[in-house]
């Protein structure tokens, strides 16, 4: 999983960064409430741990935006506050569970996989952008009616790019998520793929819906 720690105390912080990365997962981690909805908002997660007392927005305001958004990412939050009437605060505000501090990390990570599953199985199970059709279940991809034929990992990539349609994916974002890769996002390994997927989902069409943000990474979009 791909999971962002929001937290401000720098050794709980710590403490729940490296456990999940000994885990095998992939950690991103802020120590405020507005990087953290920066971060959702712009960044496809798992699953978000997120600390219910932040200095500049607290993780209940922080929750809010994020819904009120549209973001539907998996969110624990943590908080000193373990009492039944802030449980149920935390939960209206759109949290899928609620852990009180002090906390052991396995039941943490147990929980953390319990949200991101059900989350999971909830989902969609078609993605679209313009004439551009998948279906997950099936694992076909159609456009204006036409089969395309994709390799595995085109697959992953164009779900990838989908899930986050109109936003900008990261070549870090798609090299952890689609190869499980942790080194130099400048790689001809994306670019090459991405070439491979542009020209069977692209060409033959009147409209370009794959997109290069240059240095940046890429998006799926309807376009002029």
């Amino acid at each position: 999983m791909r999971v962002l720690v929001v937290e401000d105390d720098a050794e709980t912080g710590a403490y729940i960064c490296k456990g999940l990365r000994e885990s095998g997962h992939v950690v991103d981690a802020v120590a405020s409430g507005s990087d953290a909805v920066q971060l959702l908002l712009r960044e496809a997660y798992d699953a978000a741990v997120l600390d219910r007392g932040l200095p500049d927005l607290d993780g209940l305001a922080a929750l809010k935006a994020i819904r009120a958004a549209g973001r539907d990412t998996p969110v624990l939050l943590l908080s000193a506050l373990g009492n039944t009437d802030e449980r149920i605060r935390g939960l209206k505000a759109g949290a899928d569970d609620y852990m009180a501090k002090p906390f052991s990390f396995e039941e943490l990570s147990a929980r953390l996989q319990i949200i991101s599953a059900r989350r999971r199985t909830a989902a969609e199970t078609t993605l679209a952008c313009g004439d551009l059709e998948m279906d997950l279940l099936a694992r076909s991809v159609t456009r204006a009616g036409k089969r395309l034929q994709l390799l595995p990992r085109e697959f992953q990539l164009l779900e990838e790019l989908l899930r986050n349609k109109g936003r900008v994916v990261t070549r870090t974002s798609l090299l952890e998520r689609v190869w499980d890769y942790r080194f130099d996002p400048h790689t001809s390994l994306i670019d090459t793929h991405m070439s491979r997927l542009r020209k069977k989902v692209d060409d033959g069409f009147d409209r370009a819906l794959l997109h290069t943000v240059r240095g940046v990474g890429f998006r799926i979009a309807e376009e002029p």
